[in-house]
């Protein structure tokens, strides 16, 4: 027989192997780093650009970055902040390098979910958030996931629970049941607030309410890209939730982050994208809530289809029976009920374009979905197989590990997927 103890010893040593393949995958001080880029990716993948402009307009202007020339000189190769200076400061035939950006408008948020586990969510929020930094934008993840496979690739492995989206939220009920309290009407003669709800003293004394709001962000190795990451021990915040909606059956649990999400400056970032747990549960509901695009990626097989079918029935289900107990009864800030989404997005993972059965479910996902497809779906290549072997996305592998083209392509399938999304994300942004 085994009990707790045996998993916990199981975890242990897991938790030993774990620490040797970070000092394999990551520095050897245990920490994720950038690579820089040649002055051929800037040019041509980045800044989409001539080569010989690029070299042409360095040695124009001596004061731009010039990034680190190789010992034989035939090569550059810029950091990524060297990248956005040269962004900053560059124009071609007068055209800004930089991304567009509606002006006023707060950070816009897509949440990336799919009940069905493997259907490539972190691979799609790690790659996005990456190529979005290429592209010039400042991103914030959040990692809903208690698997925390986007907070590993981006190199956070030793998180607390505290400073994870259930601080988030444990933090949230405290703040807001107390300003229910206050708010409730007293009663004319006895001058006591009626009915008071209590938060006990198990929950008060952990300190969560007196988290600053930056205390759940953590930087990465990419300068633009932060994140509220995730571990392990964060996934009892489905049982720590249902306990504290009984303390506080008023509590809108649902609009927890996007409370949080709230008080960011409307400047602070420009994406925010959620990387969402395999299951509708509190902190997923969390996520949609707080989402503005919905993307659901899935595999292309018959019974990622039907998990998919499933999922969009039971979620449409779930924000139906938000909108009807909770309408008008909480702060909204910038998100209403009954909730509503710019755009909603499904996205082919996995896809082999010389495989009969990939090509039949692509055509079906488009028969039942439409324009709700997004037209490019996510190649599987020897390179993609790579990158999640190493918790690193394509664009973070260097392409002289491999040959150039087995690279190319896999970079050229996340690009085309990413194009796609920033394009719809562009048209959307005005109407939040």
């Amino acid at each position: 027989m085994y009990t707790h103890e045996d998993l916990a010893q199981l975890q242990a040593k897991s938790l030993k192997m774990q620490s040797w393949i970070r000092q394999q995958t990551f520095s050897p001080e245990n920490n994720k780093t950038l690579r820089r880029f040649s002055s051929w990716e800037v040019a041509e993948l980045i800044f989409r650009i001539n080569q010989s402009t690029f070299r042409g307009r360095l040695a124009a202007e001596p004061n731009l970055p010039g990034g680190e020339v190789e010992p034989d000189g035939r090569q550059r190769w810029f950091s990524l902040e060297e990248i956005n200076e040269l962004r900053r400061r560059m124009k071609v035939n007068r055209r800004s390098l930089l991304p567009p950006r509606p002006k006023d408008k707060r950070a816009f948020r897509c949440a990336i979910a799919n009940f069905k586990g493997g259907a490539g969510k972190s691979t799609v929020a790690l790659h996005f958030a990456h190529a979005a930094a290429l592209d010039g934008y400042r991103v914030l993840l959040v990692d809903f996931d208690p698997q925390a496979t986007l907070s590993h690739s981006m190199g956070l492995t030793d998180t607390v629970e505290d400073y994870t989206v259930w601080g988030i939220m444990a933090r949230d009920l405290i703040r807001e049941t107390d300003r229910m309290n206050a708010d409730t009407p007293r009663a004319a003669a006895s001058g006591t607030a009626l009915p008071h709800r209590t938060i006990p003293s198990s929950i008060r004394d952990l300190g969560l309410d007196r988290l600053r709001h930056g205390d759940f962000i953590k930087k990465t190795a990419w300068s633009t890209i932060d994140i509220v990451p995730s571990c392990a021990n964060a996934a009892f915040v489905e049982f720590a939730s249902a306990q504290y909606r009984h303390l506080n059956p008023e509590w809108s649990f649902f609009a927890a982050v996007s409370r949080y999400l709230d008080q960011l400056g409307d400047d602070d970032y420009d994406l925010i994208l959620f990387d969402c747990p395999p299951a509708i549960g509190y902190q997923s509901m969390n996520a949609v809530f707080a989402a503005d695009m919905l993307y659901i990626p899935s595999g292309p097989g018959y019974w990622e289809y039907d998990s998919t079918t499933s999922f969009i029935g039971q979620l449409s289900e779930a924000l139906e029976d938000l909108g009807h107990g909770f309408e008008g009864t909480f702060p909204a800030g910038k998100i209403a009920l009954p909730k509503a989404f710019t755009d909603i997005r499904f996205l082919m993972t996995r896809y082999e374009p010389g495989n009969d059965l990939h090509r039949a479910m692509l055509e079906a996902f488009r028969k039942v979905f439409g324009e709700h497809l997004a037209e490019h779906p996510v190649e599987m290549t020897r390179a993609v197989e790579q990158s999640g072997r190493f918790l690193s996305s394509v664009y973070e592998i260097d392409y002289r590990e491999m040959t150039r083209e087995t690279w190319r392509r896999a970079r050229a399938s996340f690009d085309r997927a990413y194009d796609e999304f920033r394009g719809r994300v562009v048209t959307a942004w005005d109407e939040i």
